[in-house]
């Protein structure tokens, strides 16, 4: 299985790889996962996120795990968590686009005419001002709504879809409309389906899921329902352009070296100078995320240089050998 992220590459050279270190990411064996794996969790309405992942720390008996994208207390769906290592490329899914289905109930019954207006209103680009309760500075601020669509009605109860840019408000989405209408609309009911390109349809798992799952592993040693449920944190990184680098250039870059173009392999097309991209082994491992200074054709011509600036490592150092020298400073005198 070769990652979405990594097909249809340009060539800048060739290399060989090491299968002495390292391990192929669909290749990664049960404790290396829950080390470095993503969980697409299906968190239920009542506890905080917070409260949900130490929940998971204490089923899966494990140290560091975090989340990405925080959902309200009363708000369910997806909430994808990162497992030891791979907290370090949650960051990237913060940015991407939400999906919600939302419930709601406006406080006079409108004309589907009217309900039609409303929807085309609020489709684009909007201000909205942050609730009273939340976690950031109550500023006027703009934010997106690429899609808003009325799934069904059912007298003064309303059940929509909204494909939005991150850090938009859902209810105060619904507080707005209800003062465009007039009398008002309050939202009843949230699920997150969506955070980037991770969609409930791909199947997320319960709390229930995980524990039955982990014990099964414990007491007999069957890890079949538990590697479906923990993915390679690869997939976290499938919306950003791509970089495949020699095994001499990994471990420099998981010690915050910048990545040179001898150290090149294989490039996304249409790469733009300031792109954010992932760094890969030939293995498909995620080695850090980083921002490119040359565009694709400069590093196509390109024979030295830095051509990428390590922005995030990913991998935990010493995964692959040292094959990067130290310059050595001669004592004074």
């Amino acid at each position: 299985m070769t990652l979405k992220q990594l097909e249809n590459l340009i060539e800048i050279d060739q290399d060989i790889t090491d299968d002495a270190y390292g391990t192929y990411y669909d290749k990664r064996t049960i404790e290396q996962l829950l080390n470095n794996g993503i969980i697409l969790l299906d968190k239920p309405p009542g506890p905080t996120s917070h409260e949900t992942v130490a929940w998971t720390k204490r089923i899966l008996k494990l140290e560091k795990i975090g989340h990405s994208g925080t959902l309200d207390p009363q708000v369910s769906g997806v909430l994808p968590l990162g497992l030891g290592e791979a907290t370090k490329a949650l960051g990237v899914l913060l940015y991407g686009p939400k999906e919600y289905h939302a419930l709601g109930r406006v406080h006079s019954l409108p004309s589907k005419e009217k309900l039609a207006e409303i929807i085309e209103m609020f489709t684009g680009e909007i201000f909205q001002k942050p609730p009273q309760r939340s976690a950031v500075v109550r500023q006027t601020r703009t934010r997106t709504i690429y899609e808003l669509e009325l799934i069904e009605q059912k007298e003064r109860l309303l059940l929509t879809r909204i494909l939005c840019e991150a850090g938009t408000y859902i209810r105060k989405l619904y507080y707005d409309i209800g003062e465009v209408l007039g009398p008002g609309a309050t939202m009843i009911e949230l699920r997150r389906s969506r955070v980037d390109q991770f969609h409930e349809k791909d199947g997320l798992v319960t709390l229930h899921e995980l524990a039955d799952a982990f014990a099964i592993w414990e007491e007999k040693r069957d890890d079949t329902k538990l590697m479906k449920m923990i993915k390679p944190v690869e997939l976290a990184l499938s919306e950003l352009k791509s970089v495949v680098i020699r095994d001499s250039a990994v471990d420099a870059m998981c010690h915050g070296a910048q990545l040179a173009i001898p150290g090149v392999l294989q490039i996304s097309s249409h790469l733009k100078a300031g792109d954010i991209v992932g760094i890969y082994t030939q293995k498909g491992e995620a080695v850090a995320l980083a921002e490119a200074t040359m565009d694709e054709e400069e590093i196509r011509d390109a024979v030295k240089g830095y051509a990428f600036v390590t922005k995030r490592i990913i991998m935990a150092p010493n995964t692959y050998p040292k094959k990067w020298r130290t310059k050595i400073i001669p004592p004074k005198d």
